[in-house]
């Protein structure tokens, strides 16, 4: 065979011994610096108070909500109260009351045909209306207006 073979040569790598895996050490850290107990009582106190504001508002959002739902209530009662009164001033207006109302507690009766007058007008289209009579200052005030009037044309 020819030396001048163009196969890989793996001779290069037999020899060559395998390389150690490296140690991985562990190292654990003292909890020093972990908290301290100033910052762990701000932190829980804060926190507390967020709570508490959180629960303050649900109180206050719940306390709303029951007014809302009373005034509602109080509204709805109103309503009916004023149909209930509508209807009732309706019925108490109505013409079957009103005429009973006349006839019974009045004495009023209803019109017949012999009550009825009729009234003829000779003139119907003039009417007469009959002159006052005035005092002399009134005289006086209408012939100055009379002047004035004829005056300015």
């Amino acid at each position: 065979m020819n030396k001048n073979n163009l196969a890989y040569d793996l001779t290069k790598y037999e020899d060559v011994a395998p390389e150690k895996a490296p140690k991985i050490r562990v190292r654990r850290q003292k909890a020093e610096n972990a908290g301290s107990a100033p910052k762990l009582i701000v932190t829980t106190v804060a926190a507390g108070l967020l709570l508490g504001a959180v629960i303050y508002g649900k109180v206050e959002n719940a306390a709303v909500h029951t007014e809302i739902t009373n005034e509602t209530k109080y509204v709805e009662m109103l309503a009916g109260e004023n149909a209930r009164m509508r209807s009732e001033m309706e019925e108490k207006t109505a013409l079957k009351y009103v005429e009973s109302y006349a006839e019974e507690v009045l004495g009023m009766q209803k019109l017949d045909k012999s009550q009825i007058e009729y009234v003829s007008v000779s003139n119907g289209s003039v009417v007469d209306i009959p002159k006052t009579e005035e005092n002399i200052f009134v005289k006086i005030k209408n012939a100055f207006s009379d002047f004035v009037e004829y005056i300015r044309g």
